[in-house]
């Protein structure tokens, strides 16, 4: 007797990822059916084989909890033919029991139901080459918060050996110029016979200034090419904002559209309160915790300033009004 051959056309399969360095655990809840949960290389092509077996001809939709592989496994898996979204992981409900009771298949399982009962938003995903032009923003940040450190292991160092600078470096403004390393490197002697120490320090700071100077460059040429130059100088005219805030602000943006409204932009910037209200009680709190952590400090006080009466900042940045219109002028009418 010929059996007919198994098909879920028409069907999605809900497929939710517990990502893991060495390994995905990995749940999958059809329409009709229950969850089945397995264990496999962290491999995109693997997981799509294994689909394509159990579950031939269904429309594959996967999720998964945004970390260290960062948009990685999302792109492998739309190449292999996966639909899928990256959730932010205190987006996903949950039950106290999958609180006390936390294990990878309890997670996996929780964001295949939770996928299936179409209750998650997924996070924006950059494009590609956003994602490199991103790091290259977020490194040199990461570069001059060393630099700071080691600048200030200097001066520490040299406090601890009752080192007094000289009468021309009385003013913090003039810490740092070639004239002051020159002072450190020639002529500062510490208690003991040696100064290793100073010198190790002295080098690193000199090897990171380096960096954070390519890094600077490496930004300039980006902010010239042809998917930011146009933004860039338009952003540029606003008193306040430099060509780091700028490209901060284009690289982690990336689409404004992603964005319905302006109280969703404020709060992707961190710039709404808090709230805890219930019947006639109000009550809001500090800026709320969520948000992007990578936004500089200094541009939030610039766009809550112009972002109102600020011609040049709509046409960067039209986002949409709470009744759908556009808050500003096109990028072809500025």
């Amino acid at each position: 007797m010929q059996r007919n051959k198994i098909s879920f056309k028409g069907q999605k399969i809900f497929v939710g990822i517990d990502v893991h360095a060495k390994n995905w655990e990995v749940a999958i809840a059809p329409e009709v059916g229950i969850a089945k949960r397995h264990s496999q290389k962290p491999s995109a092509k693997e997981l799509f084989d294994f689909l394509k077996k159990n579950y031939p001809d269904g429309e594959y939709l996967a999720v998964y909890e945004s970390g260290f592989s960062g948009f990685s496994t999302y792109y492998a898996l739309k190449e292999v033919g996966i639909d899928c979204m990256v959730i932010h992981a205190a987006d996903v409900p949950t039950t106290q029991y999958e609180e006390v009771m936390k294990t990878d298949r309890v997670d996996a399982v929780k964001l295949a139901r939770s996928l299936k009962a179409g209750l998650l938003k997924g996070n924006y995903v950059p494009e590609k080459q956003y994602i490199d032009d991103r790091s290259v923003v977020r490194i040199r940040k990461t570069i001059q918060k060393q630099l700071s450190g080691y600048k200030s292991r200097v001066k520490h160092l040299l406090h601890c050996h009752g080192v007094e600078f000289p009468e021309r470096f009385s003013k913090k403004q003039t810490h740092w110029s070639r004239a002051f390393i020159t002072w450190l490197m020639k002529d500062v002697r510490l208690m003991s016979d040696t100064r290793a120490s100073l010198d190790l320090l002295i080098r690193q700071v000199e090897v990171l200034r380096d960096t954070l100077l390519e890094a600077t460059r490496e930004i300039r040429k980006m902010s010239q090419t042809e998917r930011y130059k146009h933004r860039h100088d338009l952003l540029r005219t606003i008193p306040g904002i430099g060509i780091i805030v700028t490209m901060c602000i284009l690289t982690e943006v990336c689409d404004i559209k992603r964005f319905h409204n302006e109280n969703e932009f404020a709060a992707y910037l961190g710039l709404i309160p808090t709230s805890h209200s219930s019947g006639e009680k109000t009550v809001h709190g500090e800026k709320t915790f969520r948000g992007n952590k990578q936004r500089p400090h200094d541009y939030r006080g610039c766009m809550d300033h112009h972002r109102q009466r600020c011609r040049t900042w709509n046409s960067v940045f039209p986002v949409q009004t709470e009744n759908g219109t556009t808050g500003g002028d096109s990028e072809d009418s500025a």
